[in-house]
């Protein structure tokens, strides 16, 4: 059957458009799902970044692309058509080149808004504290750039050894998940501790070793910490703060109140510090004296039990009155003040009369117990008359507990007469009717130290010539009723003795005190030398109590405190006793034995 040639090119048409419309059904790609977000578990070493697929990450909802088909219109016939068979049409075409869409690139900045925020691996206080820190909030803007800064922030707490997110678009935004993992404490490390040793902050944090970290518990062991400070005497001394990090260890900072400076301040008896011209107060005592009976010393953790002491052991000098302790600075660096307010430790007084004794005479007195500034006493007074000469002179150099290895020491020499008061009754008269004067001449050297805790021993050796005369000076050696006013019987004895005193001093201070008390214990040994060759031994004891009182409903105050001072006494001699060292009691009226 012969086909014409206009059928024949109709079926070609055709065949031609049926295989274009298949080889495009099976070009086309059309995206149905969600595009996916891969994440990477960040670290301090990079970068944090977000790897995104082929597709858009977040991308609005977009038409489908819609492709022209060919239609027989547009296909152009050549003029000559060669006459083929129809099964070698469909083969002959070559298959077209499937053509993709173009992708839309979305930019790092794109801006969207966060439609659900949550945080997975930690507790319900950490997740909370992630929230604190970090910008992505819900209903807030979120863009890729927001969330690396947060992963950076959530990282820097130390709290957590890992941090990573992931997103999820929605019609409405993007929904993020941050997923964490809390640190493991593993190990203390403590910084500027000095008192706190590791062994002791240990026992504080010990029940957080091997679980993962929590501000509570971090909390709780801080106050333990900081009371353990204050019960221990550290008054300055706290938790400045712990800082963790991802290998589970806690930095502990503290400050413990690292003396950076000792300094010493005077003040006047009102407490201040300067004059009425605005001048510094300035002291008699040598600053180096004083600081070498302070024992802290500046990189020492400030104590409030040692500066007491320090303070106690300044006033037990007896040249203040009053002192207090004042910090400046803070935990880290304190400067302790010693504020002092010195006694009068000085005088000079020029007197003058007449008696009986001495005629018409002038005196000199002049005492200081400061001398060249480091506590040293020095006294004395000389009364030259027209009848007689006496003085009376002394140093002494008190042992301090600063200077264990120096000897405090003392001498001391005089010359002095006056009515006896052993014989002082009408019974011990002279024959002359004169009352018994009683001269001593003589002198006495001594040393001192602690002989233990609390008390302080003093051996001395003594001389003294004891001599018994009448008004005129002329030596008596009985009283009206023949009885010997000396040992030797000639009116002129020597007396050589040996001393031990046994101290207790508890007053809060020697100079002025206003409570505490005194316990004097002495024994003095004599030797028998020199006229009257005495031997015995004199045992006495004194004791003093200060008692704090208000009987007159005043205001009490440090610088005039009301005290009732309580005092008792004992002794006995012995062997031989001069009649001259009889114990007196009493008033008027003494008891001779």
């Amino acid at each position: 059957m012969r086909v014409s040639k206009l059928t024949l090119c109709a079926i070609g048409l055709i065949s031609a458009s049926e295989l274009a419309q298949k080889a495009t059904a099976q070009d086309v790609v059309i995206p149905t799902e969600s595009p996916i977000v891969e994440t990477k578990s960040l670290s301090p070493r990079t970068t944090p970044e977000i790897i995104k697929s082929a597709a858009p990450t977040v991308e609005a909802i977009r038409p489908m692309p819609k492709f022209p088909r060919p239609s027989i219109a547009q296909v152009t016939l050549p003029a000559p058509v060669t006459p083929v068979r129809a099964q070698s049409i469909a083969q002959t075409p070559s298959r077209p080149v499937p053509v993709r869409p173009p992708q839309p690139q979305t930019p790092a900045d794109l801006v969207l808004t966060a439609t659900d925020v949550q945080i997975v691996g930690a507790s319900p206080e950490l997740q909370a504290l992630v929230r604190d820190r970090i910008q992505t909030q819900p209903g807030g803007n979120v863009s890729t750039p927001q969330l690396q800064r947060d992963i950076a922030t959530i990282l820097e707490t130390g709290l957590f050894s890992t941090a990573t997110f992931t997103t999820r678009t929605n019609p409405n935004g993007l929904s993020v998940t941050f997923q964490v993992q809390p640190t493991t404490v593993r190990s203390l490390n403590l910084v500027n501790a000095q008192a706190l040793t590791p062994a002791i902050a240990n026992q504080f944090f010990q029940s957080q070793f091997g679980a993962p970290v929590s501000p509570t518990a971090i909390n709780a062991s801080i106050r333990q910490i900081n009371d353990w400070y204050r019960q221990n005497g550290f008054n300055l001394a706290r938790v400045i703060g712990v800082i963790p990090n991802r290998e589970g260890v806690l930095t502990v900072e503290v400050a413990e109140g690292t003396i950076g400076n000792i300094q010493i301040r005077f003040t006047d008896e009102q407490g201040r510090l300067t004059t009425d011209k605005g001048e510094p107060i300035r002291g008699r005592t040598r600053e180096d004296f004083l600081r070498n009976q302070i024992q802290l010393k500046p990189g020492q953790i400030f104590q409030e039990a040692a500066a007491r002491e320090d303070l106690q052991r300044i006033l037990q000098t007896g040249l203040f009155t009053n002192g207090r302790i004042s910090l400046e600075g803070d935990a880290r660096r304190t400067t302790v003040v010693y504020n002092l307010t010195e006694a009068r430790s000085r005088a000079f007084n020029v007197s003058g009369g007449i008696n009986s004794d001495l005629g018409v005479f002038g005196t000199l007195n002049y005492s200081d117990n400061n001398f060249n500034g480091v506590g040293q006493q020095l006294g004395g007074n000389i009364s030259v008359g027209t009848r007689d000469v006496q003085f009376d002179g002394r140093f002494v150099s008190p042992y301090r507990a600063t200077e264990p290895d120096k000897l405090g020491y003392s001498f001391s020499g005089f010359r002095r007469r006056g009515i006896s008061r052993v014989f002082d009754n009408d019974a011990s008269e002279l024959l002359n009717g004169d009352r018994v004067r009683e001269g001593r001449f003589g002198g006495t050297v001594a040393v001192n130290r602690p002989i233990a805790d609390g008390w302080d021993g003093t051996l001395g050796l003594n001389y003294t010539r004891i001599s018994l005369r009448d008004g005129d000076g002329t030596i008596a050696r009985r009283d009206r009723n023949g009885a010997p006013l000396s040992f030797s019987g000639t009116g002129i004895d020597d007396l050589t003795t040996v001393n031990f005193t046994a101290v207790r001093d508890q007053r809060n201070n020697p100079a002025d005190p206003s409570s505490g008390s005194i316990l004097t214990l002495t024994t003095e040994q004599s030797i028998p030398i020199g006229s009257g060759s005495i031997l015995s031994n004199r045992l006495q004891a004194n004791y003093s109590q200060y008692i704090p009182v208000n009987f007159f409903n005043l205001e009490r105050t440090q610088q005039q405190p009301e005290v009732l001072a309580l005092n008792i006494q004992a002794g006995t001699t012995i062997g031989d006793l001069p009649p001259y060292n009889a114990y007196t009691l009493g008033g008027p009226n003494s008891v001779r034995g």
